[in-house]
């Protein structure tokens, strides 16, 4: 038997990083048994295991609605904790046959507690293992669950999939009326003025509210910048989107993925990426022992007998070709990643080009900057919203910022 009350206390009166259909799903389901009816017991969901790829590719699954604890419902209702992502993160990231790790993101998002302590501790597993981390959402990423695919290096999405509700939101259920029609009248007995404040058998005071809110604020300027450091927006950009959700396409164009594909392909593309990276310098860089012997000769050293053989290859012979092929792998990586924004901008009618940009040495991440500004300066802003668009979209922050770009530019 479900445990109502725990349920509700997690739910109700404190800030959720949900998406709004999801919440409203929960709450039609919660709402009416509010009384102390307890849920239905519900079948198992089935669990999704850690899968690592021939190619050494960890696909961690993020899944379902996101708690700080899930132990009391995870086998009934499908709940993924905090925790349980990161251990198995940690796991995947400290295992030798492991090269890279993807997310398999397919989550409305769910609560704030432990949240922001996940995405710091995936930030420091990649800081301190060097290994890429990819996400996809497949097929949602979105208000918590965005905020874990922004913990990593590039966010792929599916053609139908959804990012973003970059928002904050916490209910409030007045039972007040209820109750009195129940014949129920409720006495607080309490010490300290906010003690019973937000409590569900008296209409929310403006005070609570108040203060409400202001938690719900400082968590939305959190998610905000987190936002907007990872993905490299500008807050009033991040803050244009008013928690709008992005499907396929409308997310790459808003900055909110970095291309289209299926988990299949991201999988294989992360793979590529890890088989075309250059060797190491510290192989690289090694000299041959016949460097090292040739390099202690003296002038007293006696000259060599001579010798019918063929002559073989010296030393640098061997060595320099190596390195030469090192820098042609990173080169072809760095041409290979440009002309995948180059095409993506060529079906987005923006032309750009792949030579000019290897010649002045610019990243990737630059030429993709470069395509969104472009874009952004060529549409209206509330074209990029799958919702309803704003009744001014001239003023929008996006359309400002890319007008400013634009400027410096001339």
């Amino acid at each position: 038997m479900t445990d109502l009350p725990h349920i509700a206390s997690r739910l109700f009166a404190t800030p959720l990083l949900i998406a709004r259909a999801k919440l409203d799903v929960i709450l039609n389901v919660i709402g009416p048994r509010l009384n102390g009816t307890p849920l239905e017991d519900l079948p198992p969901h089935p669990a999704r295991d850690l899968e690592i790829t021939p190619e050494g590719i960890a696909v961690i699954p993020v899944v379902g609605t996101l708690v700080a604890r899930s132990s009391y419902l995870a086998a009934a209702s499908g709940l993924t904790s905090y925790s349980e992502i990161g251990d198995a993160i940690e796991n995947a990231a400290t295992d030798p046959r492991v090269r890279g790790l993807l997310f398999d993101i397919d989550s409305p998002g769910g609560e704030v507690g432990g949240l922001f302590d996940l995405v710091d501790r995936i930030l420091a597993v990649r800081e301190q293992t060097g290994k890429p981390i990819w996400a996809v959402a497949n097929e949602a990423a979105l208000s918590a669950a965005y905020a874990v695919a922004c913990a990593a290096d590039t966010i792929a999405i599916t053609q139908t999939g959804e990012a973003g509700s970059i928002g904050v939101v916490a209910v409030h259920v007045d039972e007040s009326n209820a109750d009195r029609q129940a014949g129920m009248n409720w006495t607080f007995i309490q010490a300290g003025d906010k003690k019973t404040d937000g409590n569900p058998h008296a209409p929310l005071s403006s005070e609570a509210r108040a203060d409400i809110q202001a938690d719900v604020d400082g968590l939305y300027e959190r998610f905000v910048s987190l936002v907007a450091n990872r993905r490299g927006l500008s807050p009033e950009a991040v803050r244009a989107t008013q928690a709008s959700v992005y499907r396929g396409e409308l997310a790459v164009q808003a900055g909110l993925a970095d291309r289209v594909a299926t988990l299949r392909q991201a999988t294989n593309d992360l793979a590529d990426q890890l088989n075309r990276k250059p060797l190491s310098r510290s192989k690289s860089a090694q000299p041959s022992p016949i460097r090292k012997e040739t390099s202690m000769q003296n002038d007293d050293t006696p000259e060599p007998k001579a010798s019918t053989e063929p002559d073989k290859p010296s030393a640098p012979t061997v060595t320099e070709p190596d390195n030469s092929a090192a820098v042609e792998k990173r080169l072809r990586a760095d041409f290979a990643e440009l002309a995948d924004v180059a095409a993506q901008g060529a079906r987005l009618g923006v032309k750009l080009d792949v030579a000019e940009a290897m010649a002045k040495g610019v990243k990737p991440d630059a030429l993709r900057r470069t395509l969104l500004e472009e874009l952004a300066r060529r549409s209206d802003a509330a074209n990029l919203v799958a919702t309803a668009p704003a009744k001014d979209a001239s003023e929008s922050p996006i359309v400002k910022r890319a007008r400013e770009a634009a400027a410096r530019r001339q």
